[in-house]
């Protein structure tokens, strides 16, 4: 719906975004800020990589050519007294020159470089779900059944606070169902990344948030220096010993990859893990989880990643309905229901449904309305610090083996939460002016 306003909007739109759906869609020019400067790309996202690569190519030979010049002029000032008696002035100041320039040059950041961790086999079946049923004050899931086996991705899709992340919990064990089973297989090593992101301490630096104070990580059965591995994910050694509350959005979402892939796991659970990534590490994890042999349960808003990561998605087609498709996020839209009523619509155009503007609210709220409305937001305070305390908690992966009681009170107390800061948002929404 965005996209199609966005499209049929006759003014100018400034946007920042990592989904490249979205901007292959939306974009007819890109503005590329790298190393201090401002180029534009005229064109679609695709013209902009095939130029920019071309660009960067032509940089690259530039730079060995001026290396080699400057390398071979440096040799020609240290040679004996003879030479530099009769050294041409004007050779000595275009070194200078050259020294200047190279002194100047911004090295453009390397790639990410980061690989995953497989753990040894999971049992063939990952998880066993018959008739799941879960509500809260409306409907998560109901009468859901399926399998899932060693090696399926599945992507998991809906819109905000339908239940996405409450299903997670669902098929992890962590929530018990309130009807149905679910039955999970054996030898299952969980690496679970959550959106909420409290797996990061703020009082730690970088390197401690992923070794916790050890110098050494163990990756793929060989140590590696903490130093060494953060690199991969572009993490200098000053930025690796800088605390955490000095990140970017998009060092923290590469830091989260990092601490959680120290950890061999059959079963990856990312809980919208492209929030904020780069597109070059955007682009190496979908490579990576594409060639992952393990199991994995991916909620992700990117369509193309879906698109290119997941054999299969669980769809919630309305809440509390979820329906299994075979494929990813354009496969979904070509099989739902309201495709298949009507002619299937492209794979690069977004749904049709009709804007509705909300109804005008009334111009002055009563008394009683106005005091609800002043109280929301401290209401929705109180609890998402009672969110990321409780998140905090289950990020700790002891507590499971040695309170799985608390783990799970934690975990429905959690998924209360959510469906709690649904409702006060859309009375918000409601009452506010």
């Amino acid at each position: 719906l965005l996209e199609k306003l966005l499209r049929d909007f006759n003014g100018a739109v400034i946007l920042i975004t990592h989904d490249r759906a979205f901007l292959r869609r939306v974009a007819t020019r890109i503005i590329e800020l790298d190393r201090g400067q401002l180029r534009s790309y005229p064109g679609d996202y695709d013209n902009y990589l095939r130029r920019r690569a071309e660009r960067l190519h032509a940089e690259s030979l530039a730079n060995t050519a001026q290396d080699r010049k400057l390398a071979e002029e440096e040799v020609w000032i240290r040679q004996g007294i003879k030479a530099r008696r009769t050294r041409n002035e004007g050779r000595v100041r275009a070194l200078e020159t050259l020294r200047a320039e190279r002194a100047q040059r911004r090295e453009r950041m390397s790639d990410p470089s980061f690989q995953l961790q497989l753990a040894q086999k999971s049992g063939k079946l990952v998880a066993e779900v018959k008739d799941l049923a879960f509500a809260y004050e409306r409907p998560i899931v109901q009468g859901l059944t399926t399998t899932l086996l060693r090696g399926d991705k599945i992507g998991i899709i809906g819109p905000n606070g339908v239940g996405k992340t409450t299903l997670l919990q669902l098929l992890l064990g962590t929530l018990a169902p309130q009807s149905g089973s679910v039955r999970l297989g054996t030898q299952l090593d969980v690496a679970y990344l959550d959106q909420t992101r409290a797996q990061l301490d703020p009082k730690l630096s970088v390197q401690d948030n992923v070794s916790g104070g050890s110098e050494q990580v163990e990756i793929n059965g060989k140590s590696q220096h903490i130093i060494s591995y953060l690199q991969d994910f572009l993490f200098s050694p000053q930025r690796a010993r800088t605390p955490i509350h000095r990140l970017s959005g998009g060092e923290r979402a590469r830091l989260l990859l990092a601490k959680l892939f120290t950890r061999p796991a059959n079963l990856l659970v990312l809980d919208e893990p492209t929030n904020d990534l780069d597109l070059e590490t955007l682009e190496l994890l979908e490579s990576l989880l594409v060639e992952y042999s393990g199991t994995l349960l991916l909620v992700s808003h990117d369509r193309e990643f879906v698109d290119n990561v997941a054999t299969s998605v669980l769809a919630f087609d309305a809440p509390g309905s979820l329906q299994e498709y075979i494929g990813g996020y354009s496969d979904w839209l070509a099989q739902r229901p309201s495709a298949t009523e009507t002619k299937a619509p492209q794979a690069d155009k977004p749904s049709t449904t009709v804007y509705t503007p909300p109804a005008p609210k009334a111009a002055k709220l009563s008394y009683k309305l106005q005091r609800e409305l002043e109280a929301i937001p401290g209401q929705i305070d109180t609890l998402e610090q009672e969110q990321k305390t409780l998140s905090e908690a289950l990020s700790d992966p002891t507590l499971f083996s040695t309170q799985p009681d608390t783990a799970q009170q934690h975990a429905q107390r959690l998924s209360v939460i959510e469906a709690e800061l649904d409702s006060l948002m859309e009375r918000w929404m409601e009452l506010s002016p």
